[in-house]
């Protein structure tokens, strides 16, 4: 069992490792539904959080409280009211807003000071800091409806937020703003958060909540064709909005996305509708390549492009688990940087998942297409057909008519993808003279 463990643990850690670094001294703003927290998940994403911080990222939480804020009224028989998806807040409702959120920032604060023996919390030390960071405003009457005590944020006290967050203290926002005369108004969770993420320039903002995601087909059901759309580009997204219908409660498709753009339009890298459901949610977001929610972004994280010299690390660190089991034939690092200009990399978030190099020979008017890698983590994305196709359109640049490959353990995949095998004395003689006749590789050939 032990020594399963470790197999396992030890490259999936190393895995880790690269997002650790990216993402130390990072901002993140986390945006947490009080459903989560009706639904008892509140200990176990304050130890993800908790865990999230230890590694370096700056973190600011602004809870939300509708379903708490709806028991209490139904309590004193009085029924929830909402407009244009937002809450009116009479003063029963204020009454019973301020009461929720004493309750919920009691509960928050308990959870972050659990440090007991055999949990993830034992040793950690997290300081939980909370304050008046929000000026607001009224929301008025808007279409004739009088929205009382529900507000808007007027203003982020980001100096304030900025010096707890660099005492090494996590900052903890309640939903409710006070006007400069001392009137208190009621906030939505969902407007705080990007607004405070906006303002601080946050490098994420992420939403934990009731749905899974934006699917691929947003307004179908979910299906096993239907998947999640992990990466929704913000142009994508924005066209979306535009085609639905404005959001009225947080199921609806636009609900959450609204915000996501408005974060991103206004200099937020990053944001996402991650599902609370799901088990350390926001560590298989942030610490996973393709994540498990839908993240929104102003360009594509993916980036299939050419390599430099600066790669080379990157390069050797992905493929030496295929040379130490026999998959690939074993370069050095010297033999690498000088045949740099050769290799097309995928890279996502700042590591990469993909390479391949082109070799041409061009008195024979074909190349070989050498040291195809796709990160395990990556496998079954598409990423080894995007290389596929961008070997194929320098090899077309060079005026080539084919390209090859030699394998010994992935035959199949090429020949689904075009290839035939070909005896090897059909490569070209440069090449034969190199060919390892011990290692037996299959030649085969793609026509381009």
């Amino acid at each position: 069992m032990s020594t399963v463990f470790n197999f396992t643990f030890v490259p999936w850690f190393r895995s880790v490792a690269p997002y650790i670094h990216k993402f130390r001294h990072q901002t993140f703003v986390v945006g947490l539904t009080g459903e989560a927290i009706a639904a008892g998940k509140l200990q176990s994403i304050v130890q993800d959080l908790a865990m999230i911080q230890a590694m370096g990222v700056k973190i600011v939480l602004v809870h939300g409280f509708r379903p708490q804020v709806n028991e209490q009224l139904h309590a004193k028989g009085h029924a929830p009211r909402y407009s244009h998806g937002m809450r009116v807040t009479d003063s029963v409702a204020l009454d019973c807003a301020q009461e929720a959120a004493g309750q919920l920032r009691y509960e928050i604060e308990a959870a972050f000071s659990q440090g007991l023996p055999n949990t993830p919390m034992a040793g950690s030390r997290v300081r939980v800091i909370s304050g008046n960071f929000l000026t607001a405003r009224p929301v008025g009457i808007v279409d004739g409806v009088d929205f009382k005590h529900s507000g808007l944020v007027r203003k982020v006290d980001v100096e304030g937020i900025r010096r707890t967050l660099e005492s090494d203290a996590m900052v903890l926002i309640s939903p409710f703003g006070f006007s400069p005369t001392g009137e208190a108004f009621n906030l939505a969770m969902e407007e705080v958060a990007t607004r405070v993420a906006t303002e601080l320039k946050a490098d994420k903002l992420l939403f934990l909540t009731e749905v899974p995601g934006i699917r691929i087909q947003p307004l179908e059901p979910d299906a096993e064709d239907n998947p999640i759309d992990t990466e929704l580009p913000l142009a994508a997204a924005r066209q979306l909005l535009a085609q639905l219908p404005p959001a009225q409660q947080p199921t609806d498709v636009g609900f959450y996305l609204q915000h996501c753009v408005r974060a991103c339009e206004h200099g937020v890298e990053r944001s996402h509708i991650l599902p609370f459901a799901v088990d350390g949610a926001l560590l298989l977001e942030i610490y996973v390549h393709d994540g498990i929610g839908t993240m929104v972004i102003d360009e594509k994280l993916e980036e299939l492009r050419e390599a430099t010299i600066d790669d080379v690390g990157g390069i050797i660190q992905l493929i030496e688990p295929f040379e130490r089991d026999g998959t690939l034939v074993k370069r050095d690092r010297t033999e690498i940087e000088r045949d740099i200009a050769a290799y097309t990399v995928i890279e996502h978030d700042g590591v990469i998942f993909g390479c391949a190099a082109l070799y041409p020979y061009p008195e024979a008017g074909t190349a070989e297409m050498a040291a195809v890698t796709v990160s395990p983590q990556s496998q079954g994305t598409g990423d080894g057909e995007k290389l596929l196709k961008r070997i194929e359109q320098r090899a077309r640049m060079l005026g080539l008519s084919s390209i090859f490959v030699l394998t010994t353990r992935t035959m199949h995949w090429f020949i689904k993808r075009g290839f035939s095998p070909v005896d090897p004395d059909w490569l070209p003689d440069a090449r034969k003279r190199k060919y390892n006749w011990d290692r037996k590789s299959q030649v085969l050939v793609k026509k381009l």
